[in-house]
């Protein structure tokens, strides 16, 4: 039986136990618990392979090649793709009908400058189950030798635990996993174990597999069944094809080519959509560079700083209000009042996942400090879902939110406490016999609240001395 999570876990796992429950869990590429950065990794093999100490043949298998970089994920982004894909082009279609990119394993090897006269070996997850199970003794053992760490047990057999793994061994583990769409591993398995079983010391790789076709395929189908299971595992390869496809959708600096002026893979050309902890773009960035131009493209009218559904949860009607928005010249802010937490500053156009994230953990603090935490009630009905998100329990809740956010490495904008313009938490405080609740006027900002978009001359908030020395220093990084 198979130990990988991924193909033993039901499309929607049970989410009502966590105090924040995120239906688009799946939505996520596999990252590697124990490889570098994979750009990082890529060089280094490649390297081991132009010298010759490459002696697996690890590059020779095309593994390396195949494992694109970490990448923020942004399910909003792939649903809208899903929308316009045209399964009898297999291509993301524009809504004037140009093909925006193909998902083909053509179209993967042209980005990728993957070019090779050897013929290559049909990769399923069938014929791997089936060479796993047959494995011979001595092929287990010189896996043993391998890959694994040396022990007590003379030779570990299938499911062999991750933690038993050497350096080498997680690391091919983590590049097969990637590609064959994996998202966690407990046990390396049979299928693991047959892929493991194709190096050996000073000879190439046995088989070398056409993973451009298995990876297809394997994105066609999730793109049928995406809306039912809401499971995609290939989003690295639809923001790096979007990106070779229409480069000029994009307002950023690209290097398409090399030192020598020869076309290289996509994968070099701009870390904008990289994972923010190694990336030189922000969070912010990636959302407002990458993101907002690729819906542009595929919505065919540019998406809005804030939906109509965002502002009407925030005002409901003229006498239901629970907070404002604020346009910023290069961010927006969300102030609920009541809220004592500083908002995070969110990108210039405001995803419904961020949105609905800054709402749960202003909302939640603004009702635990003032009513839950003294045992009144709820000043409002919180929504219990919003996005992709359930808001399971209030307690934890708001604070899940905040910590998904922190990971984002957002920055948040100044103090402003106490935030309750409409005096609604005042009013409701003072009907609890808990006190006034005056808020703090800052006429000169207040007087932009819930304007329809940014103007010249409004709102910029000021950036500190540390944020321009990191700003820069990023900028440098954007274009070395």
């Amino acid at each position: 039986m198979l130990s990988i999570l991924s193909l033993s876990m039901p499309p929607h796992q049970e989410l009502a136990w966590k105090p924040l429950g995120d239906m688009d869990y799946q939505m996520l590429d596999w990252f590697p618990m124990g490889t570098k950065y994979n750009i990082q990794m890529l060089k280094e093999l490649r390297a081991q392979h132009m010298s010759g100490a490459d002696i697996l043949g690890i590059w020779e298998s095309n593994l390396p090649i195949y494992n694109l970089p970490q990448v923020n994920p942004m399910p909003e982004l792939i649903y809208s793709c899903q929308d316009r894909y045209d399964p009898s082009q297999r291509a993301v279609i524009s809504p004037t009908g140009l093909v925006l990119f193909q998902i083909t394993p053509e179209s993967i090897n042209q980005m990728l400058h993957f070019h090779t006269a050897k013929k290559l070996t049909p990769l399923s997850m069938q014929d791997l189950i089936k060479r796993g199970n047959n494995l011979s003794n001595d092929q287990i053992v010189k896996i043993n030798q391998l890959f694994v760490t040396p022990s007590s047990e003379a030779v570990r057999t299938p499911p062999i635990g991750y933690q038993y793994l050497n350096e080498l061994g997680r690391m091919l583990v983590d590049l097969i996993g990637y590609v064959l769409g994996f998202r966690g591993l407990e046990d390396v398995d049979e299928v693991l174990m047959a892929m493991l079983s194709m190096f050996a010391p000073g000879k190439p790789p046995a088989v070398q597999y056409d993973y451009a076709t298995y990876i297809a395929e394997k994105i066609h189908d999730q793109f049928m069944n995406l809306r039912r299971e809401r499971l995609f595992r290939y989003t690295s390869y639809i923001y790096h094809l979007f990106l070779f496809n229409q480069p000029a959708t994009f307002s950023v600096p690209l290097r398409p080519l090399n030192a020598q002026g020869t076309p290289r893979s996509v994968v070099f050309w701009t870390p904008v959509f990289h994972r923010t902890s190694v990336s030189p773009y922000t969070y912010c960035e990636f959302i407002d560079l990458f993101v907002h131009p690729a819906l542009t493209v595929l919505q065919g009218a540019p998406p809005p700083r804030l939906t109509d559904d965002m502002k009407r949860i925030l005002h409901l009607n003229k006498i239901y209000n629970i907070g404002n928005w604020y346009f910023y010249q290069n961010h927006t802010v969300i102030r609920v009042y009541g809220c004592e937490l500083n908002p995070f500053r969110l990108p210039r156009y405001v995803p419904m996942r961020l949105f609905a994230l800054e709402y749960f953990r202003q909302f939640g603090n603004s009702d635990y400090l003032h009513f839950q935490s003294r045992n009144k009630k709820s000043q409002l009905k919180v929504r219990n879902q919003l996005g992709p998100f359930l808001y399971n329990r209030k307690e934890e809740g708001w604070k899940e939110a905040d910590r998904i956010l922190e990971g984002l490495q957002l920055k948040t904008s100044f103090e402003w406490i106490p935030y309750d313009p409409n005096h609604s938490i005042s009013l409701r405080r003072i009907r609890y016999k808990l006190g006034n609740y005056a808020h703090a006027r800052l006429p000169e900002i207040e007087k932009y609240a819930n304007a329809p978009d940014w103007e010249e001359g409004t709102l910029v908030e000021q950036m500190t001395n540390e944020e321009i020395l990191e700003q820069e220093a990023r900028n440098v990084q954007k274009t070395s």
